[in-house]
């Protein structure tokens, strides 16, 4: 059976929601990796993994844990596309999946952002988390676990 890893230091409170309940609903091992305390409720499926506080420590932890097969739920390019190479499914908070199709693209407009950023160039940041991202995540993962789980 496969694992869910969530990448918890970004991911939001609606969505750390989703995912313990579709982890419980389904019976799936599923681990939140952060280097500080994640608050989850009591579960024999939900764990939380605090890493110490080094960059990139919890992203570390996730790929030398990280199953082929399993499903890694994160917004960090590079650390979703470690995951691919090892095999892993890999899904935003927003229910976008990343794969070998896409990943690099999306790792190279986020370096050319990034340098117009160190430029002085003011870019924006992300979106918020909108109700129709909640629907759009938990219904990608609903799909992920019906046919993975």
């Amino acid at each position: 059976m496969p694992s869910l890893w969530v990448d918890a230091d970004a991911c939001p409170k609606v969505a750390r929601e989703i995912i313990v309940r579709a982890a419980e609903r389904t019976a799936t091992p599923t681990w939140f990796v952060a280097n500080h305390a994640i608050p989850l409720p009591p579960s024999k499926w939900v764990r939380a993994l605090a890493v110490s506080h080094g960059f990139d420590a919890a992203d570390n932890e996730i790929v030398a844990r990280l199953a082929a097969g399993d499903l890694l739920i994160t917004s960090d390019l590079p650390l979703a596309m470690e995951a691919i190479d090892k095999g892993a499914a890999v899904m935003t908070t927003r229910g976008e999946m990343l794969d070998r199709s896409n990943i690099r693209a999306r790792v190279q407009m986020r370096d050319f952002m990034e340098t117009l950023r160190a430029s002085g160039e003011h870019t924006g940041g992300p979106k918020g988390y909108a109700d129709t991202d909640r629907r759009e995540f938990a219904n990608a993962l609903d799909r992920w676990l019906a046919k993975n789980a």
